[in-house]
């Protein structure tokens, strides 16, 4: 995950519609639609969502695959015709929609905004990134590629989810009030919208903006012979031998398709018999998504080089089609916590992953031929009226190969992380032990330096011989290249207690941790798995060490993961304390995971699931009880769980002002009369992912209250998950929060903010305060002047 882990991390019209002649992908990508379409006779899907009459199928070799009309499993027609478009006059999409012109605070359904769409509300931030003219070229395009990895796995996860309840029957609506089946049709029609913008604004902007740079994606037609020559001499090395073509017919059943693999549909003309027969190539993942030449600045699409040289997977045989189309799948996949080996548990659901998972989107390219894609909906059981049909290139995250190209000019400017000062000395590293029992000191990522901070911390305890013990949790452990997870083994090896806690259920990153908790185990550290029905999503670290006074115990509490890729992309807090009561907290935290033990009152921190559901509730209702004289601040990724949100209209009714910074999804309603007048709502995306949590209560800053954590207001962060958030009681420490704070909300570059009606809005800029520059800009103040 990163264009993966990055990819989780994110999302003006009037894009232009004519290509230079030099500008060859323009055609390749619009006017083709990214098909290689070499066919006869067919006739293709059309973009609007009408579907026409099919051209009827061939005869011969696969005409079992491609006969006459007959319903699939679930009693769905597997013909174009008939078919009403997504946005018919009758369509039920215009009745399911929530967001009425007038509200009644009173109706539930009208309280709540729904979570999966205000997810795509998200991703169509991201993409606006990539629609801004005025952003750098490549960081353009890296939003396109970040756009397309989030839908991915939207659809893997969530989509899939609300399929899962259509196919058992299940009718319960969510908290807003709609139902699985209208939120899979608002879905779909959404999606649409968004994808058709992304294609319009690569095919018709960016594609031609590149080109502008030098970096080119010729047609076929305009290389030379020396080109031509040498693009089909790799592909006779490297691509060649790993292809597999795969026919349909009688004797050949209808292949299985991974999920998210890349595939072609090829149809051909046998002129021995005068059959027409289909079969199908799978494009490997382990392959460059875009061929470059060896100049270094043109680029072939991989199935375009493979649609050139169809003659030598299918010798003898006339090319009628090839066409691209792609299948996503369900990947969320159930783990039985009561396995006796989890690790094994978790290995059995990556196979599964693989292997299996039921149909949840398929892609394919705006010329497919309706017979082809009819074939495809059948074998698949996949409903045609669900297709998403692309008018543009397929799987837009390949990009991210274009991004890593040498261009420093068509990036933003590189930020170098700077160590904090109060970890550094004249002649090098600072005693982080020594500092700590002066101060707490705050780091904030990726302005300051993880690895002169929290790797460097780890590492001095790895090597001081007064370290007795030291407990981690590890949420998305990184690969074996990780500062952390290394000096946890060299703690081991030189005899201390490691403990590290490796959440195997973290999504999309159970092998990377399953292989660095197998690293760890065969070092000699004590490697657990956390809580049964519960995922340890906290992020902490307690080191103990002996000390001429006593035992001391010196804790780390932060937002993000112990991950020095994503502390380099994420924004994110962490707090480095010897705090005796935080770090008896962590000791009891620790055995309560570990161990027996059952959970504690904490002395300092909020833990989920016991005390940060109260413990939030209720410092929401003491700043309600204040009514005009109360104040709420939240940052957070996500605001989705509607106790807290009722207990902030609850607060806003009372008088009390709410600004709630809110980076992904936001299910409450700000500015409705009579419910939510007070609270403000916005959002800021930009070149780093919004990852800390920041609560504010109190509306005088040298007074209120300041938390951090790695915890979002969630049911599952506040139910289902273990959590910690931390106070932050030093006066120096909470004047940072509220300057983090105060520039998010002044900012008017990367912001957006959400209207009564449930819509997204940019914030116009006026005074041009655009948070990530600023926040740069402070770090570097403050490292010259401490």
């Amino acid at each position: 995950m990163l264009l993966g882990l990055l990819f989780t991390f994110y999302p003006p019209e009037g894009a232009r519609l004519a290509a230079k002649p030099q500008h060859g992908l323009f055609n390749l990508f619009y006017m083709r639609s990214w098909a290689f379409s070499f066919r006869v006779g067919s006739t293709p899907a059309q973009p609007s969502g009408t579907f026409p009459p099919s051209a009827g199928p061939p005869v011969g070799r696969g005409a079992q695959a491609l006969a006459a009309p007959r319903p699939d499993s679930r009693g769905l027609p597997s013909r174009l015709t008939g078919l009403a478009p997504l946005r018919s006059p009758n369509s039920r999409i215009g009745s399911i929609n929530p967001m009425e012109p007038e509200i009644n605070p009173s109706a539930s359904s009208q309280r709540l905004l729904n979570r999966e769409l205000s997810w795509l509300d998200f991703n169509e931030r991201v993409l606006a990134l990539a629609e801004d003219s005025d952003r750098p070229l490549l960081e353009r395009a890296k939003f396109l590629a970040i756009f397309s990895t989030n839908l991915d796995e939207f659809f893997q996860v969530r989509v899939s989810g609300l399929r899962e309840q259509m196919q058992a029957g299940i009718r319960t609506r969510s908290a807003d009030g709609m139902d699985p089946l209208a939120q899979l049709q608002a879905i779909r029609v959404r999606v649409n919208e968004l994808v058709t913008r992304q294609s319009k604004v690569f095919t018709g902007e960016i594609v031609d903006a590149l080109s502008d740079e030098q970096i080119l994606f010729p047609e076929w037609e305009t290389l030379d012979e020396q080109d031509r020559a040498e693009l089909e001499a790799l592909f006779r090395i490297r691509i060649y031998p790993v292809l597999t073509p795969l026919a349909v017919d009688p004797a050949h059943p209808f292949p299985f398709i991974s999920n998210l693999s890349l595939n072609l549909a090829v149809t051909v003309h046998d002129p021995a018999s005068g059959e027409q027969q289909f079969a199908r190539i799978k494009i490997p993942s382990n392959l460059p998504r875009f061929i470059g030449l060896k100049d270094g600045h043109r680029f072939i699409p991989i199935e375009e080089l493979i649609s050139r040289n169809l003659a030598e997977l299918f010798f003898g045989m006339q090319i009628i089609g090839c066409q691209a189309f792609r299948v996503t799948r369900d990947a969320d996949f159930e783990l039985e916590d009561e396995a006796a080996d989890l690790i094994e548990a978790i290995e059995s659901v990556l196979v599964q992953r693989k292997r299996s998972g039921d149909v949840v989107r398929l892609e394919v390219g705006a010329d497919m031929p309706s017979d082809v894609l009819d074939m495809l909906c059948r074998e698949l059981e996949f409903p045609l009226h669900e297709v998403n049909i692309v008018n543009g290139p397929l799987d837009l995250s390949g990009l991210s190969t274009i991004y890593k190209l040498d261009r420093p000019e068509l990036k933003d400017e590189p930020w170098t992380p700077i160590t904090p000062a109060p970890l550094l000395r004249a002649e090098g590293t600072a005693d982080i032990f020594r500092t700590l029992r002066s101060r707490d000191i705050l780091v904030h990522h990726p302005y300051e330096s993880f690895a002169g901070s929290v790797e460097a911390f780890v590492e001095q305890a790895a090597r001081d011989p007064k370290v007795l013990a030291i407990k981690q949790t590890l949420y998305r452990a990184g690969g074996p290249e990780s500062t952390i997870v290394n000096a946890l083994v060299r703690a081991a090896d030189a005899g201390k207690q490691v403990v590290a806690l490796v959440e195997l259920k973290a999504r999309f990153d159970e092998q990377t941790n399953v292989d660095r908790a197998r690293d760890l185990e065969e070092a000699g550290v004590h490697v657990v798995y956390g809580l049964v029905g519960l995922k340890t999503h906290t992020k902490v670290l307690l080191i103990v060490r002996e000390e001429p006074d006593g035992l001391r115990r010196y804790c780390h509490i932060g937002t993000g993961n112990y991950n020095a890729v994503t502390a380099g992309l994420y924004e994110d807090i962490g707090l480095l304390t010897a705090d005796p009561e935080i770090g008896e907290d962590l000791t009891d935290l620790f055995n309560h995971l570990t161990g027996y033990a059952r959970g504690k009152t904490y002395r300092k921190l909020l833990v989920a699931p016991n005390s940060l559901r109260s413990g939030m509730i209720e410092r929401i209702r003491a700043q309600g009880a204040l009514g005009a004289n109360g104040y709420i601040m939240m940052k957070m990724n996500s605001l989705v769980d509607p106790e807290i949100i009722d207990e902030l209209y609850a607060a806003a009714t009372a008088g009390t002002k709410i600004d709630l910074i809110v980076r992904g999804i936001c299910c409450l309603r700000p500015g409705v009369p009579g419910l939510s007048e007070g609270i403000h709502v916005r959002s800021v995306v930009g070149r780093f992912l919004e990852h800390s949590r920041i609560y504010k209560f109190g509306a005088d800053p040298t007074s209120a209250e300041y938390l951090i954590g790695s915890a979002d207001m969630m049911p599952r962060n506040l139910d289902r998950r273990v959590e910690a958030i931390t106070p932050i009681t030093d006066p120096r420490l909470c004047a940072r929060l509220e300057e983090i704070l105060t520039i998010e909300l002044d900012d008017d570059v990367l912001a957006w903010s959400l209207g009564a009606d449930g819509d997204w809005s940019k914030v116009p800029t006026t005074r041009g305060v655009d948070t990530h520059a600023t926040l740069g800009q402070r770090t570097r103040q403050r490292s010259l002047t401490s």
